[in-house]
């Protein structure tokens, strides 16, 4: 049964071969368990199941009966009909993988705006965010500035007419709710929206404030000089585009 499940499953793979690596199995040993002639130590097993979704049941009923049942938060059963799918993975053509430069005013200096570099990518059927945050918003809320404490990511999921993105720091010690729709340009690759911080109505700052993302895609040039333009800066470091789609001076509604 184990070796029919196991063919089965690697109908969609590549080649054996790159699934043996993905794996870490050897592949003449993968063989055996194809043909039904050796079974998997405990936690090779483990590593056959959490690949493939399944789990070790594998080794007695047929594969189309054992899938895995879906586990986590969104997928409970009180809520699954509710916010489960949106964690369903954004496709390529809707947020596709690669940096992004984003720009917002700031929630502590109204004179001030934020410049930042996110990297979107995809990993088990979902899309994530990774970045970090502003060293000069971290200290003057108090708080670390090394990299590991600045760091955030987020899961991006879809909307009806967008995207939203839950983010959060390492050990969610802040979180933002970030929503993003796509506009109309020559390159289709600007999404305008806003984001909101988690945080009480009578702590200093505002928690509501536009924001602007531009996809760069993996252009090393692009990519490098948004880098270097990233942390606080003043309206006139904004590029004259960005600046425009932030509506500055229009009330947020």
């Amino acid at each position: 049964m184990l070796g029919a499940n196991l063919r089965q499953l690697s109908n969609d793979a590549a080649s054996i071969s790159a699934l043996c690596r993905d794996l870490g199995i050897n592949r003449t040993q993968f063989n055996r368990y194809l043909a039904g002639e050796s079974f998997p130590r405990p936690d090779v097993l483990h590593r056959i199941c959490t690949y493939f979704g399944v789990d070790a049941r594998i080794l007695l009923e047929p594969v189309e009966n054992i899938h895995a049942p879906k586990s986590g938060l969104f997928e409970h059963p009180e809520v699954a009909d509710f916010v489960g799918h949106s964690t369903e993975s954004v496709s390529e053509e809707d947020f596709p993988s690669g940096f992004y430069r984003f720009v917002r005013r700031s929630f502590l200096h109204e004179d001030q705006f934020v410049q930042g570099l996110t990297y979107a990518f995809r990993k088990d059927g979902h899309t994530f965010l990774r970045g970090f945050e502003a060293k000069q918003a971290m200290a003057e809320q108090g708080l670390p500035t090394a990299p590991a404490q600045r760091e955030f990511r987020a899961v991006v999921m879809p909307q009806e007419d967008g995207i939203a993105l839950m983010l959060s720091r390492r050990g969610a010690a802040t979180a933002s709710f970030n929503y993003l729709a796509r506009v109309p340009s020559f390159e289709n690759n600007f999404w305008v929206g806003y984001v909101t911080r988690t945080v009480r109505e009578d702590v200093a700052g505002r928690r509501v404030e536009r924001q602007v993302v531009e996809y760069l895609g993996r252009d090393t040039h692009k990519v490098l000089a948004a880098a270097r333009s990233v942390g606080f800066c003043g309206i006139d470091k904004v590029l004259p585009y960005l600046r425009q789609m932030l509506k500055i001076g229009v009330p947020f509604s």
